[in-house]
């Protein structure tokens, strides 16, 4: 660790800092087709400006439906993709834009991803030790044969596991095995911060619980922070120290858990909770999530969020919204900012 991130740090600052983060991608149609068909270059806004920070020691999550661009903010933060612009620093350190290729590299061996997919992550023809022990061998952490074994051995028991298993392969475990697997290979380069991308979305209920009480274990007794992607609200209370609303590549709503759930400020953070079953039965009023996310090559003019919002109004349709502090909460609404709504 440099001078920089030791007094990051020292000082309390965040662990990771993420400032006018963009991705966009290139989906045009080939050149000739263009130049015949007089189209423009269209790009997906997969990401399309987010700030927020994690502290030391906290989960925070991102929620939102399916295309929002939760899992390209877990890809551009661990280095799959470069940021079309923007800032990612990690404990002070710029790891974001192509020339922090040198600072991203040593910054990276901090941090681990546990994907969503158990079935797919894992290496089929690799025994379980082999796949553990990658990490600690490109990390050089250990080199001795009979130490990287008995490490890996740990590990497995560390994610509730036998050290025997190690002689297995993948194929001979379920999905919840599986994953406790590829989260005992993310702990075994000895991470500080984990991107957890929908990790139990692939799991039946029951083994959701499981894997989730195994993560905030592991948390609690290795000090780890944790970037938690999900579409699962109920998943997302149970786990987070503060969670962010994405709509459309953009944060909408953050703010510490049992604010947001408690008093959700904006329209679309509203909706999605009101989608939650009442197992209560409280007989209060719900407004259905309605429409369809619109397509992120041609998002709507003002607010996004607009074409779907029962509280739209002129201003809404053509000024997108800044982000305020409301009640403690980040969101970016102008019918919170202008008092049309509680």
């Amino acid at each position: 660790m440099n001078d920089m991130s030791q007094n990051a740090s020292k000082n309390g600052a965040p662990l990771l800092s993420v400032d006018g983060l963009v991705r966009h991608f290139d989906v045009s149609a080939p050149y000739l087709n263009r130049l015949f068909e007089g189209l423009d270059r269209a790009y997906v806004r997969a990401v399309d400006g987010i700030n927020f920070d994690i502290g030391r020691g906290e989960t925070f999550s991102l929620v939102g439906e399916s295309g929002c661009g939760k899992s390209t903010v877990a890809r551009l933060i661990v280095g799959l993709y470069q940021p079309t612009r923007g800032s990612i620093k990690y404990e002070g350190v710029e790891i974001g834009p192509p020339e922090a290729a040198r600072d991203r590299r040593r910054m990276q061996s901090h941090m681990q991803m546990i994907f969503q997919d158990p079935y797919a992550s894992l290496n089929p023809r690799w025994r379980v030790t082999e796949i553990v022990a990658e990490p600690i061998r490109v990390r050089r952490l250990l080199s001795d044969k009979r130490e990287i074994t008995a490490r890996v051995g740990d590990l497995l028991s560390q994610v509730g596991l036998s050290p025997a298993d190690g002689d297995r392969f993948p194929h001979e475990f379920s999905g919840g095995q599986r994953q406790r697997i590829s989260i005992a290979r993310a702990l075994a380069g000895e991470p500080e911060f984990l991107v957890c991308d929908e990790p139990t979305s692939a799991l039946d209920v029951s083994v959701q619980a499981q894997i989730l009480n195994l993560m905030k274990e592991l948390q609690s007794r290795l000090g780890l922070t944790y970037l938690f992607i999900s579409h699962d609200l109920a998943v997302v209370y149970h786990v987070s120290t503060k969670v962010g609303v994405m709509y459309l590549g953009k944060l909408v709503e953050w703010a510490d858990t049992k604010t947001l759930f408690e008093n959700p400020r904006h329209p679309y953070t509203r909706m999605l909770l009101d989608a939650i079953p009442d197992l209560e039965m409280t007989g209060r009023q719900r407004i259905p999530v309605a429409g369809e996310v619109p397509s992120p090559i041609n998002p709507p003019s003002g607010c996004a969020f607009h074409p779907r919002c029962p509280h739209a109004d002129d201003r809404c349709r053509t000024e997108a919204p800044a982000p305020i502090i409301h009640d403690g909460v980040h969101v970016a609404c102008h019918a919170v900012a202008d008092g049309r709504i509680n």
